[in-house]
């Protein structure tokens, strides 16, 4: 069982699916992306022909930047030029999304995200979707989205509030800053840090520990540990459509556009 697409690829070692992602720059999530996941959510959904975890991880310089902000400018611009509502092609996109992360956060085996660089946006909340997250000391989470007069709208609110709680959640979405690796692990989001380059091996270490456990088991454990916030994920969906209409947006996302600087993501 393998996959090898545009922006991520998967194979099966052992019981374990690794979802490679390799998208340049930094995995931005795009239309084409969002193919290409929803591919991996139909064989889990499918039984994931009977593998026991699904690894997560990146061959770029940074785990995840978060959305294609620029495939988002242009389809906005092109429907704003053909008088069509600038949200249409949006909430389509965003209720995708959201099926494909709920089905990563609730599948019936272990999730684990192997996490180094730059854990931004909606690469932040992909990450949030894994039962278990492996940070090297390069890692670095980031919710940047007030920047462009917008909110999380991938589920990031509610998962990071269920896993950290709330005070962590408004910390990160007010000020836009980042929490590194340590940190992160201090208030309980990350579950092992490990040296640089070192996140792959050690997530490959725990997908062998997990997968000796009985399936079932892990299965009702997780069901009953990580419940899906459904209502809350609801919300900041329809929070997130609605704040795209903006003219905050669209000048947030036009300055984003036009930035001649190389990380233009970054804080």
């Amino acid at each position: 069982m393998s996959f090898d697409g545009k922006t991520l690829s998967w194979s099966l070692r052992e019981q374990v699916i690794e979802v490679r992602l390799h998208r340049a720059p930094n995995n931005e999530i795009g239309s084409a992306t969002l193919d290409e996941l929803e591919r991996l959510a139909a064989l889990i959904r499918a039984g994931a022909d009977g593998a026991r975890a699904v690894l997560i991880y990146s061959e770029q310089p940074g785990f995840c930047a978060g959305a294609d902000l620029r495939e988002l400018h242009q389809g906005m611009a092109d429907r704003r030029a053909n008088g069509l509502p600038v949200d249409g092609d949006v909430r389509v996109f965003v209720d995708r999304i959201h099926e494909v992360f709920d089905t990563l956060d609730t599948a019936p085996l272990t999730t684990i995200a192997a996490v180094h660089g730059v854990c931004f946006g909606g690469g932040f909340e992909l990450a949030l979707t894994a039962d278990m997250i492996v940070a090297d000391k390069s890692a670095r989470f980031c919710f940047p989205e007030l920047r462009l007069g917008l909110v999380p709208g991938f589920g990031g609110i509610p998962r990071l509030n269920r896993d950290v709680g709330n005070a962590v959640v408004r910390d990160l979405l007010f000020t836009g800053r980042s929490l590194n690796a340590k940190r992160a692990q201090a208030l309980g989001l990350v579950a092992q840090v490990v040296p640089r380059n070192e996140a792959l091996p050690a997530a490959r270490r725990l997908a062998e520990q997990v997968c000796r456990f009985d399936a079932q088991t892990v299965s009702a454990a997780k069901a009953f540990a990580k419940p899906l916030p459904v209502d809350e994920l609801a919300e900041e969906r329809e929070l997130f459509c609605r704040l795209i209409t903006q003219p905050a947006v669209a000048e947030a996302l036009q300055k984003f556009v036009d930035s001649e600087d190389i990380r233009p993501y970054l804080p």
